[in-house]
């Protein structure tokens, strides 16, 4: 559940462009993502507005707490899904809040399928917006506990047996001052040589089986989807 503090932060002026922003990357990275499922971990901005464009028969949005319009309520680190059976799972921002960012990636994996793919949003450390969530002692925005590198999202997939297949940089516009547009947080300009804000990493879960996986009714799948059906495996931190 958001936090009050960021909840006020994200319909603030630039807290809306950050999420227009993010919106319209979303967009773009999940037109070719299609399947039965997809799930969103955590609630960014409006609920339903990120995972909204994913191109898959239904769409999930899964929080700790109950909030307006969530399709199931879980401890992220501990998911009430069944494994194997989504297609596209999205973590926006989700690692920077949670106490435990890998023990979410493998809960995330847990229950993507063979081929699914994998869709996270992060702040850039080695950016202007890094630097000032790391010099916040609330956080910024309200609430983040780290940002994580690019890189160390990427080793975490490696590990796990992902392609990572695309990497998208974007919000290099200033953290203070008058926000920017969104056609300017989405493209570097003369006018903007540092670093980008944030980072969209896709990555595609590969598949290991030797023996072709059963075939899901359509009728049973989303019964099997939610509800508790498997105990979420036990994470360990690869350090």
């Amino acid at each position: 559940m958001l936090d009050p503090r960021l909840t006020t932060w994200l319909a603030s002026a630039r807290g809306k462009i950050l999420l227009d922003t993010e919106v319209r990357v979303i967009a773009e990275s999940l037109e070719d993502c299609f399947g039965w499922e997809a799930l969103q971990i955590g609630v960014w901005g409006e609920t339903r507005s990120l995972i909204a464009h994913a191109r898959t028969r239904s769409q999930t949005v899964l929080d700790i707490d109950s909030t307006q319009g969530l399709d199931a309520v879980g401890r992220p680190s501990q998911l009430p899904i069944a494994s194997d059976c989504m297609d596209v799972v999205l973590l926006a921002h989700a690692l920077e809040f949670e106490s435990d960012p890998y023990g979410l990636v493998r809960e995330a994996d847990r229950v993507l399928a063979g081929e699914g793919k994998l869709l996270v949003l992060g702040f850039s450390p080695m950016s202007l917006w890094g630097l000032r969530a790391r010099a916040s002692r609330r956080g910024f925005p309200p609430g983040l506990r780290r940002v994580l590198p690019e890189r160390r999202v990427r080793d975490w997939l490696h590990l796990l047996g992902y392609d990572v297949l695309e990497v998208r940089h974007y919000l290099y516009g200033l953290p203070w001052g008058e926000p920017a547009s969104v056609d300017h947080q989405l493209r570097r300009g003369w006018l903007a040589p540092w670093p980008s804000g944030a980072y969209l990493l896709k990555a595609r879960k590969r598949m290991h089986a030797l023996t072709p996986l059963r075939p899901r009714l359509r009728e049973a799948r989303r019964s099997r989807v939610l509800g508790g059906l498997t105990e979420p495996s036990v994470n360990r931190d690869p350090s």
